[in-house]
């Protein structure tokens, strides 16, 4: 298995590593800052370098558990080293994005307990579904103005990686309707932020709620009964 640079550290844009396998399109690596995609946030993009060749990195994606990183070209055999570097202002533009997503969850789940039945997120805008039988513009409003007062709180965001028991023991970690969470793993990685949300979650985040920036709800849209859409854009 790959060692995972951005579950610890999601400030990594570059890195150097082993290859441990090539496939089809693409290679297997010992260690990334690669994000492979998930949970609503894309796949980082980015180049390897070997050498004096570069290969751009256009799509990465866990297959059969393995983090496989794909590029164009005549690849470098398993064993060579390469520098990975990160589209870096693709992927910070993403971890704002993300943290903003977990600020209206956290604000959506304080004020209202509405569970999140689906999201979805591109670089500085994304969509979160909660379970609202009822949805009007001064709603709308009043979590707007609330998550832009999270925003300006300047909260700490950490993560966390925890055994699986001592996980589920964190009232409402899972904020989904349904728990995506596998039976079979051990241990639950966790991002917080300070003093408003706690959740299990796998993606990459900013360090402080101020970092996010200004947010704006764009629009919003019933999606079925109990359904109901907020379109998140950020500056």
């Amino acid at each position: 298995m790959s060692e995972l640079l951005f579950q610890s550290d999601a400030y990594i844009k570059e890195f150097k590593a082993t290859i441990t396998a090539v496939v089809e399109g693409g290679v297997v690596l010992d260690r990334t800052a690669f994000y492979p995609g998930g949970g609503g946030q894309p796949h980082d993009v980015g180049v390897l370098t070997a050498g004096d060749q570069s290969f751009a990195v256009t799509r990465v994606k866990k297959v059969n558990g393995q983090i496989v990183h794909f590029a164009s070209g005549d690849l470098p055999a398993a064993g060579a080293t390469v520098t990975g570097k990160l589209d870096w202002e693709r992927r910070y533009q993403l971890m704002r994005t993300h943290t903003a997503m977990h600020i209206l969850c956290g604000v959506v789940w304080r004020d209202f307990e509405a569970q999140v039945t689906g999201g979805n997120m591109d670089p500085l805008k994304g969509r979160m579904d909660f379970e609202f039988e009822t949805m009007r513009q001064e709603l709308v409003a009043e979590i707007e103005a609330a998550i832009n007062k999270e925003v300006e709180a300047a909260r700490d965001v950490s993560v966390a990686i925890l055994p699986r028991e001592e996980a589920f023991q964190i009232p409402d970690l899972i904020r989904t309707k349904i728990n995506l969470l596998p039976a079979g793993i051990s241990e639950v990685r966790t991002v917080e932020i300070e003093g408003l949300d706690l959740q299990a979650d796998g993606g990459t985040h900013v360090a402080n709620t101020r970092e996010v920036g200004p947010l704006r709800v764009t629009n919003y849209k019933s999606k079925g009964k109990i359904n109901k859409r907020i379109y998140l854009e950020l500056d």
